[in-house]
């Protein structure tokens, strides 16, 4: 990785550019191997990444304790939590087996004899990612822009710095070893160099923002460069008025509670006025024991207000039930918070989804395959869930090695956006000396035969 102090932006682009014609050029072997070159080094320098890591998380918890960084984004931060270097690597090496995106040949016809149309996949060229806190990312998407044949410019939050600058030394040291130029991934620090690369849309073809909608907007605002907007994750479960309780109550505290500081974790839950009496206080029990905090509308908020206390919620000292206000059912909480309103059936719910939502994920619980399908047909997300977890929404739980991020955008790619969503095409013609002026219609003219090609 080419150090990024003595350029410009302007020099950090052209680099990138320099970097990404070598890319498509090299074999999917050399694209391999260089992928190989850096999990050998990550597993060898995990000690030194995990030290950087914990300065970043020392300084996050002074932050914290003095109300300037939220508990979410120090969860994030953290990459000694159990499993997540291992799912890092994981990643890598998913990506590495996958096969080779490039040069794919996904359309071939017969224009004419001798003359013959191919459309192949094709590298985007260079990616400017501009994450938050979370270290592993660096790793994850160095890893799917070398893959796909991409050079990246990386800018991460200065909340994990000393974590960045350890993995981004460790990679580049990777690439030196390699047939990849270390320009195919770069790391830039400030806040200033990413404001000057917005500029660089002569070398730079995509900007792909993960983080708030603030920040996907404040890029689309100052950039030139197409955006790949990857925005909050306001999440919602409907529960149908035949959801099965048991899946219900698995599902809603695995989708709130298994890491509720990711953006795929749910934050609204939609309950049909049904389930008041009896599904819906079940559900709010098992969500309490589990330490979630409940905002409620008037109506669910009265149904476990009138249940004996006998039968009733046993109450939870790390939790509340309080009344939800409209701001709510907008809000991406990313802890262990819910807002909970009640619908009258499905039409509301999905209109409800449809208006207060991101278009990340969301998901209905019911027994009826036909009103799941009216569900997943209707919304307007990039994943539909029936009788799922939302935390599936993920690009390694897809089985796409890992991802840039999710895509809430609704031309290119949509969803965790893995190898296929750092893809393009072009068209290859073949010919033997034909002029377009010899087909059309009139005496003398060819005529185009238009015929598949098998491939």
């Amino acid at each position: 990785m080419a150090s990024t102090a003595p350029l410009t932006p302007t020099e950090i682009a052209q680099t990138a550019s320099l970097a990404s014609h070598v890319l498509k050029a090299v074999s999917g072997a050399d694209r391999d191997a260089a992928l190989t070159a850096v999990l050998t080094h990550l597993q060898a320098n995990k000690d030194a990444i995990l030290a950087a890591n914990r300065r970043d998380m020392e300084a996050a918890q002074a932050l914290l304790s003095q109300g300037e960084l939220s508990q979410s984004l120090v969860k994030r931060l953290d990459l000694s939590k159990p499993g997540k270097w291992e799912d890092m690597l994981s990643g890598i090496e998913q990506v590495r087996g996958l096969p080779d995106p490039v040069g794919k040949t996904t359309l071939a016809t017969k224009l004419d004899d001798g003359l013959a149309l191919y459309r192949v996949t094709s590298p985007i060229g260079v990616l400017l990612v501009i994450f938050e806190a979370r270290p592993e990312v660096i790793a994850n998407i160095a890893s799917l822009a070398l893959k796909s044949g991409n050079a990246v410019i990386l800018k991460g939050g200065k909340e994990s710095i000393h974590s960045f600058a350890a993995i981004a030394k460790v990679v580049g040291e990777a690439l030196a070893t390699t047939a990849i130029p270390r320009g195919a991934v770069q790391l830039v620090e400030s806040r200033e160099e990413v404001n000057s690369l917005l500029a660089q849309d002569q070398y730079i073809d995509l900007v792909i923002p993960r983080g708030s909608n603030e920040l996907v907007r404040y890029i689309k605002e100052h950039t030139k460069i197409p955006v790949m907007g990857h925005a909050d994750g306001l999440c919602a479960i409907y529960v149908h008025e035949d959801a099965d309780p048991a899946k219900s109550v698995n599902i809603l505290i695995d989708a709130k509670t298994d890491y509720p500081a990711a953006c795929n974790a749910v934050e609204t839950l939609l309950v049909h006025s049904s389930t008041l009496t009896k599904l819906w206080p079940q559900i709010a029990q098992a969500l309490i024991k589990v330490g979630v905090s409940l905002r409620c509308d008037e109506r669910s908020l009265a149904a476990l207000e009138s249940i004996p206390s006998t039968a009733g919620i046993v109450p939870n000292p790390a939790t509340t039930i309080t009344p939800a206000v409209e701001a709510d059912y907008r809000t991406e909480f990313l802890d262990l918070t819910l807002a909970v309103k009640t619908v009258d059936g499905l039409d509301e719910a999905i209109n409800h989804i449809n208006q207060h939502g991101s278009g990340h994920t969301d998901a209905i619980l019911t027994e009826s395959k036909e009103v799941a399908d009216e569900f997943l047909n209707r919304v307007d997300s990039a994943g539909v869930f029936w009788n799922a977890s939302t935390r599936f929404a993920d690009g390694f739980r897809y089985g796409f090695g890992t991802e840039v991020g999710i895509s809430t955008n609704k031309i290119h790619a949509r969803g965790p956006v893995g190898l296929e969503g750092l893809m393009i095409y072009k068209y290859k013609l073949l010919g033997s000396g034909q002029g377009a002026s010899s087909y059309g219609s009139g005496e003398g003219k060819r005529q185009f035969k238009h015929e598949s090609i098998p491939f």
